[in-house]
């Protein structure tokens, strides 16, 4: 079995699995914390708390707060809800949040704590693929405002990230395939190699996952310790992003369509931005052909219309990547190889919403 071994950030570490929780025992001493909160979801209150409370060796006093799932809970209400939790429950700035979720779960709870009484310690425990390999990892935090994504925040790194790739066991497949897209998106923009272990899914056993876990992680992390603040190469990771963002935000807004999840939509937004990167010339047709194929097979086609395009271009204004005005991509010079803050013309947007549809 492929041994995953904690891998080192600026300032916090990534563990896996059985060193995972032996970092916890080390860390949750009671000279060193006076209360420890376990944010959950619902969903993760039920399905993986029973589990973490069993192997949480600590003598510190445990309260756990359990917020709404759904990325339409992802809102500064539900901080506040949380803030006023935390401090009803006795939480002082020798207390620790230990975040218990999916991406939501990692978000929110990252932002709660880091604004609570001026910032406290916290920890991410990521129970989805998609908070494994990408959310929990690079200290991002913050909230939605209304259905424009990650719109407050911070960057706050947590005190360690716990890794247990047991509580996979308990995500739907639809789950699964959500996090394969960061997945993806890690060897698109810089690992060809890491990018042709998902040209045949089909033979991926559960030990395959695993290492690809943690060599995705190593890619995400590699950029993320070069550029802290996404002043540079860290922009690199919103391949996909600026028009799956706006995807996402308007399948979350139209009540008649049934939302997407995150890596649905990036999934989405890699296909028409790999189609930008084939129109400005960066790209070959056949490597284009290639990601096209392999990302809808994994993710099929989405149900909507030309119709929709227009409202998606709208959204695309309030992207947090944008400056003086001006919409910025991360396109493809190659698998492997990405270019960031590159100014896209409407018309080549169109053109790859109609060939995605086609």
């Amino acid at each position: 079995m492929y041994v995953m071994r904690a891998i080192e950030t600026t300032g916090y570490n990534i563990y896996f699995n059985d060193e995972g929780y032996s970092t916890l025992h080390q860390l949750l001493l009671p000279e060193k914390y006076s209360k420890i909160f376990i944010i959950a979801d619902t969903n993760t209150s039920n399905l993986c708390l029973p589990n973490l409370l069993a192997r949480l060796a600590t003598n510190v006093e445990i309260e756990i707060i359990e917020i709404e799932a759904g990325e339409i809970n992802k809102t500064i209400e539900t901080c506040t809800q949380v803030w006023h939790a935390l401090t009803e429950l006795g939480a002082d700035r020798k207390s620790i949040i230990i975040n218990l979720g999916g991406g939501m779960v990692t978000d929110l709870g990252g932002f709660v704590a880091s604004t609570f009484k001026r910032g406290i310690d916290f920890i991410n425990i990521p129970t989805s693929l998609l908070a494994m390999v990408d959310a929990s990892v690079g200290g991002k935090t913050g909230v939605d405002l209304a259905a424009l994504k990650n719109q407050i925040g911070i960057i706050a790194n947590p005190v360690a990230i716990v890794t247990d790739i047991n509580f996979l066991e308990t995500l739907p497949p639809a789950e699964m395939r959500s996090g394969l897209a960061e997945m993806l998106k890690h060897g698109l923009i810089a690992d060809k190699k890491y990018w042709q272990n998902f040209t045949d899914l089909s033979n991926l056993t559960t030990d395959d996952l695993l290492t690809l876990i943690h060599w995705s992680v190593q890619i995400k992390n590699n950029i993320v310790s070069q550029d802290p603040y996404e002043q540079n190469t860290r922009k690199l990771l919103n391949f996909g992003h600026t028009l799956g963002h706006a995807i996402e935000s308007f399948f979350l807004e139209d009540k008649s369509k049934t939302t997407l999840l995150h890596g649905e939509a990036i999934a989405i937004g890699m296909i028409l931005e790999a189609n930008i990167s084939l129109q400005k010339g960066f790209l070959k047709q056949d490597e284009y052909n290639e990601i096209k194929q392999v990302i809808m097979s994994v993710f099929g086609k989405a149900n909507f219309s030309r119709y929709d395009i227009e409202s998606v271009m709208k959204l695309l204004v309030h992207d947090k990547k944008n400056t003086f005005g001006a919409v910025q991509f991360v396109l493809l010079e190659s698998i492997g190889k990405a270019i960031f803050d590159q100014r896209v013309e409407n018309n080549l947007i169109i053109k790859a919403f109609e060939d995605y549809l086609d």
